[in-house]
């Protein structure tokens, strides 16, 4: 069977066809034309904050661009609800398909859709009441704070459609058909770029403005969404199906709770960091905050990669077709630490011109984010390893190590280093914390993988 990267036929395959593909196609073309579209959309998806944080650092006010930083755990949050329950429905989904029962399907799709949408109104509700403890508890400073609740205060307005956007991007995904998720999520992110300057500078909204950029982008990236799901052969969301959620919720807890873990401890950890680096100043949050976000950015693109790894990994899976899951998860592997290995070489020797892109200029920001970004370059290639491992582990349901692995990077590892390393070498500890946390999240991910990689 021919594949090609993008072919017609693959957004617009009838699920038997689509089974077909998933189980028989060859592996190599079959995953990275899965890839392509989800790698696009994972880089779009960073790159909201990422043109936020460009746009609000030409704003002459290192707390500005803090403020940016200091949101971004929420931001974090809100990524943390769409992934759990878009990873939860759309791992099982992609399971039950395989299994071709797609009344199934059906219903985990409607369940983690509608649930997505009221953990978002709740998270909105809950934000406004509690708006400036909430500024603070993410490590504002005093001169950070209006900033910040300016910012906040805009962005919780569109937690729900942006948890239920995530979701959808990943049902479709799961099920075959990411280029309508990419060209969804690719949309919003175009107008967030022309939208910003706008905002920013020409209506004089500052910071607000690019809050206001954010969710309007976001707002036409979930109405693209809906619209691509009802244009492909994805299964339809129904309200009246939310009625079987307590069924389904444990499939949805199983295959989202590494989601969740991942991101949640990502969001505690940004908080941690920007603790940490208050003592140095604004200066050294605005320089930790951009290098988050170009993490955030390089890693994304490996995590859109794993994404198209995952339904080939589900359907199969389902399908009882082991050999092809491991073929695979190998394949997967070597994409991504070659890309890593290049991303981190380029981020090693144009550290300082990365960030003079965000803070030109700043004799505070750039000396302190520049040794900061070359020392995560170091271990940046480890990342693809650890994440592979943790979408294999979470789409095959083995969720106590998915779950331990998500948590290793952000959390396990990272929060202790950033707890004790600040106190033995101050500002280099704080730089040193997260190279630390990818050493021995990778040591981690290779005990899991010799230990039930031949179980799989």
């Amino acid at each position: 069977m021919h594949v090609g990267i993008f072919q017609k036929e693959d957004v617009d395959m009838d699920p038997q066809k689509k089974q077909e593909m998933m189980t028989k196609a060859p592996i190599p073309g079959l995953v990275t034309r899965l890839a392509i579209p989800t790698v696009i959309s994972m880089l779009v998806t960073t790159f909201y904050n990422l043109a936020d944080s460009y746009f609000v650092g030409k704003i002459a006010s290192n707390s500005a661009t803090a403020a940016v930083g200091v949101v971004f755990p929420l931001m974090a949050v809100i990524q943390a609800l769409g992934f759990f329950f878009g990873h939860g429905s759309g791992n099982a989904i992609s399971r039950h398909l395989g299994a071709k029962d797609g009344e199934s399907a059906g219903d985990l799709a409607s369940c983690g859709f509608y649930s997505a949408l009221a953990a978002g109104f709740l998270l909105l509700i809950l934000g406004q009441i509690f708006l400036e403890p909430l500024a603070r508890l993410l490590g504002s400073t005093p001169t950070i704070l209006p900033y910040a609740k300016d910012y906040l205060r805009i962005i919780l307005l569109g937690a729900p459609y942006m948890t239920s956007a995530l979701v959808l991007n990943n049902q479709m995904r799961f099920q075959g058909n990411a280029i309508y998720a990419m060209v969804g999520i690719t949309s919003g992110a175009l107008l967030n770029v022309l939208l910003d300057p706008l905002l920013i500078f020409h209506w004089g909204m500052g910071i607000s403005g690019a809050a206001l950029a954010t969710i309007i982008s976001q707002l036409c990236s979930f109405l693209l969404l809906l619209l691509g799901l009802h244009l492909s052969h994805c299964v339809p969301l129904d309200i009246r199906k939310l009625r079987h959620l307590p069924r389904y919720m444990g499939e949805i807890f199983h295959g989202g709770l590494p989601s969740l873990v991942r991101q949640g401890l990502s969001s505690l950890s940004i908080v941690v960091l920007n603790w940490a680096a208050k003592p140095f100043g604004d200066g050294a949050i605005a320089a930790a905050a951009v290098v988050m976000r170009l993490n955030a950015f390089a890693n994304s693109a490996v995590i859109g990669f794993g994404q198209g790894f995952q339904p080939v990994c589900g359907f199969n899976y389902g399908a009882g077709n082991k050999e092809r899951v491991r073929e695979a998860f190998w394949f997967s592997v070597k994409v991504c630490s070659i890309c890593l290995l290049f991303t981190a070489i380029i981020g090693f020797v144009f550290a300082e011109e990365l960030i003079q892109l965000f803070r030109e200029g700043d004799p505070e920001v750039i000396p302190i984010g520049r040794v900061m970004l070359r020392l995560l370059c170091i271990t940046l290639p480890l990342s693809g390893w650890v994440i592979m491992n943790n979408m294999l582990f979470q789409t095959c349901r083995l969720t106590v190590p998915a779950s331990v692995l998500a948590s290793a990077r952000q959390g396990i590892f990272l929060l202790p280093a950033l707890l004790i390393l600040p106190a033995c070498f101050g500002l280099l500890g704080v730089q040193l914390s997260l190279p630390v946390s990818d050493i021995l999240s990778f040591g981690l991910a290779t005990y899991y993988n010799r230990k039930l990689l031949h179980k799989l």
